[in-house]
């Protein structure tokens, strides 16, 4: 977009947003950015190129993408087998719907639970062996009985066994919570993650409390509550500091430390706040180094790969697309889970589709789907992207490019 037609998009912007009574701080709460960065936009200094900044705007203001750029093709009407396709987390969900246990409140003698607690951390160790694979139509299959095992267990159980049948509750919760993330399920993944802390907290076990704020500040990026992930990820990270500058200072809390970082690193980079972004960055990155090796404490695979992993998505987020592949292509990341790998190949190839260097970015998407089918199939970020790729391409799109539209649900 050159420098005359962001002049003239900035101001069809704010005519809309004018047309509907609304202030720049009003409009750009509704995005997820802040008032400043709209500022930019209706301005012709922030310019709009990537289709889902595009599509945003679009629905903050109601109206069609083609009212915003006339030469957007149209969307195709979805097709009828795409209505109503469950999602893969659809169990999972109905699992955590209600109170968990409501039979046991009832229960005027409840008998005490006799559990196998090394059968049901297996159990655990499973479903999060299944988030890290993003295999979520599994992960969903597994939640359903296990859940509602730990929750009697943990309540029923002998005393001796609670504070690890509490713990294993919490860190079934987390994994629930991140994969609600990942498939753009975020109510779930709030509430998941307000389960693992309550069960976090009645485990004794204080850094399993503070992962799942972690969590819990995922879920707030996703619902587009900036503010309330950057007060959730804040409050934690001010505690914890105070925790890891004493003489108690463990890997497992800078890892958590490092982690809430990055949450909010991804919450100034969806605020458009570039500086706040990078500073968090270097945060992570500088307890990453007091770390010196890929761990992965808590689920979280916090370490410099990580870090790095991350630092791509961020330049994504914040449309500095050459950066995010300057960073991504010299980063090994063999240690960690298929479902990192898979998210950094994702991420170059919403890089290149930035760069409209389509052929990189369908290399990039396609590696990614090998790894991990349903992360790639189902993340907004991704199916975007192969949105923006089709775009472009237009009717000179490739065979392998339209299947992956196909697979996504992706088409324009």
């Amino acid at each position: 977009m050159s420098a005359d037609e962001s002049r003239a998009f900035g101001m069809r912007i704010a005519e809309l947003r004018k047309q509907r009574g609304m202030k720049q701080e009003e409009l750009a709460a509704l995005l997820g950015r802040t008032a400043s960065w709209l500022s930019q936009v209706e301005r012709g200094i922030q310019p709009v190129n990537r289709l889902d900044v595009l599509r945003m705007l679009a629905d903050g203001l109601g109206v069609p993408i083609q009212t915003l750029r006339p030469d957007t093709p149209a969307p195709a009407s979805v097709p009828v087998e795409h209505v109503g396709v469950p999602n893969d987390l659809d169990q999972a969900r109905l699992t955590i719907s209600g109170y968990p246990v409501p039979d046991v409140l009832l229960a005027a003698n409840v008998a005490e639970s006799v559990v196998d607690v090394g059968e049901l951390q297996t159990a655990v160790d499973a479903v999060w062996k299944l988030a890290h694979g993003s295999r979520f139509a599994e992960l969903s299959s597994a939640i359903g009985p296990l859940i509602p095992r730990l929750e009697r267990a943990a309540r029923t159980a002998q005393g001796s066994d609670q504070p690890t049948l509490w713990l294993l509750l919490s860190r079934t919760y987390q994994a629930l919570s991140a994969a609600f993330v990942r498939q753009d399920e975020p109510d779930a993944a709030w509430l998941a993650a307000d389960r693992s802390i309550s069960a976090a907290e009645r485990s004794g076990e204080v850094l399993h409390v503070f992962a799942g704020v972690y969590r819990l500040a995922q879920a707030f990026v996703r619902l587009k509550h900036l503010d309330q992930g950057e007060h959730a990820a804040t409050t934690a990270v001010n505690a914890l500091r105070q925790y890891v500058s004493g003489a108690t200072a463990n890997p497992e809390a800078l890892s958590v430390l490092g982690s809430l970082h990055l949450a909010l690193a991804l919450v100034h980079a969806r605020s458009g706040s570039r500086a706040d972004a990078r500073r968090e960055i270097e945060n992570a990155r500088e307890i990453a180094r007091k770390l010196g090796v890929d761990r992965n404490d808590l689920n979280l695979e916090f370490g410099p790969t990580n870090v790095d992993i991350q630092a791509v998505s961020i330049a994504v987020d914040l449309g500095d697309a050459g950066e995010a592949i300057d960073i991504g292509e010299r980063i090994n990341a063999e240690q960690l889970s298929i479902e990192r790998r898979a998210r950094l190949a994702m991420d170059l190839g919403r890089a290149c589709a930035q760069r409209r260097q389509s052929g990189e970015a369908l290399a990039y998407l396609l590696e990614a789907e090998k790894m991990a089918p349903e992360l790639i199939q189902t993340h907004v970020a991704a199916r975007n992207a192969i949105r923006e790729l089709i775009l472009i391409a237009g009717r000179t799109a490739s065979p392998e490019l339209k299947a992956l539209a196909d697979r996504a649900d992706a088409q324009p």
